[in-house]
C-alpha cells in the first residue's frame, strides 16, 4: 500500500511526534538532548519552520511547529534533524540501523479551538508519563519558556499565544493558568488519534477550509466538544 503523500501548508501549524523505533531510548543522557535542541534550532531555522512547543522523552519527541516559508519545510527540518541525530547517536553508542520508528506523524492543527490544548498536551508529557508532578520539574520542555519565561532563541510565540495578554507577564500568568485544569481523556485520545493516523485535528470548518488550501481530501478524528 502506498504511503499517503505528506501534507504541510505554509502557515499551518502541525503537531509533530518522532518515536524511538520500538519504543527504543532515543536519549541516554544529558547530552544527547543538548545535542539534539541545538540541531533543532539549526534546521528551524534553516527551512524556517517556528517551533512554539515542545518536549524530549526518553523514547520520543513532540513539536508544534509552523511552516512560514517552504510548504515541506516540517518534513525537510525532520528528515535533516533525524538523519544527523541517528549518525550522532549510532557513533556515540557504538550501533548501526535505524533509530526512529519510520518516518514522523504529523497532524495539522485548528489554532483557533485546539491550539492551546496541544501546546498543553505536548508540555505536559513528562505529567502524564509520571516522570514529574510539575510540568516545571521536566528539564527537557518549552514550558520553562511559555508558562516561566526563559529566554531562547528555539521556541517562537505563536500568534494565538501572543493574544494571551498584551504583556509577557499576563501572558505567562495566563498561560500557567490554563494548567490548572487537567486535559480530559476524550481530548487526550483525540489529539493521539489525529497525530497518530496523520488526520486533521479540527472542525468541519478547518477540514473544509484545509482540503481548498491543498486540493484534494482529507480525514478528520471524530469530534466532541470543542476544547474550552
Amino acid at each position: 500500500m502506498a504511503r499517503r503523500r505528506r501534507v504541510g501548508p505554509k502557515d499551518v501549524t502541525q503537531h509533530v511526534v518522532q518515536r524511538g523505533n520500538n519504543r527504543k531510548i532515543c536519549f541516554a543522557c544529558e547530552q544527547d538532548y543538548i545535542v539534539y535542541v541545538s540541531w533543532l534550532k539549526q534546521y528551524s531555522a534553516k527551512y524556517d519552520v517556528a517551533v512554539h512547543a515542545w518536549v524530549l522523552m526518553t523514547n520520543h519527541v513532540h513539536l508544534l511547529c509552523t511552516p512560514q516559508s517552504e510548504n515541506l519545510g516540517v518534513s525537510q527540518m525532520m528528515q535533516s534533524l533525524g538523519r544527523q541525530y541517528v549518525r550522532y547517536f549510532n557513533d556515540t553508542y557504538k550501533q548501526t540501523g535505524t533509530l526512529w520508528e519510520g518516518r514522523f506523524k504529523s497532524s495539522l492543527v485548528c489554532t483557533s479551538s485546539y491550539l492551546l490544548s496541544a501546546y498543553r498536551y505536548i508540555e505536559l508529557n513528562p505529567v502524564r508519563a509520571k516522570m514529574v508532578n510539575d510540568p516545571a520539574q521536566y528539564k527537557w520542555s518549552s514550558y520553562h519558556v511559555n508558562a516561566l519565561g526563559k529566554e531562547s532563541d528555539l521556541c517562537q510565540p505563536h500568534a494565538i499565544y501572543l493574544q494571551l495578554g498584551q504583556t509577557s507577564i499576563e501572558r505567562l500568568n495566563t498561560y500557567r493558568s490554563l494548567f490548572q485544569d487537567t486535559l480530559t481523556q476524550p481530548l487526550i485520545d483525540e489529539i493521539r488519534a489525529c497525530t497518530n493516523k496523520e488526520l486533521v485535528l479540527g472542525n468541519d470548518k478547518f477540514k473544509q477550509e484545509m482540503e481548498a488550501l491543498i486540493g484534494e481530501k482529507l480525514k478528520t478524528g471524530k469530534m466532541g466538544r470543542p476544547p474550552k
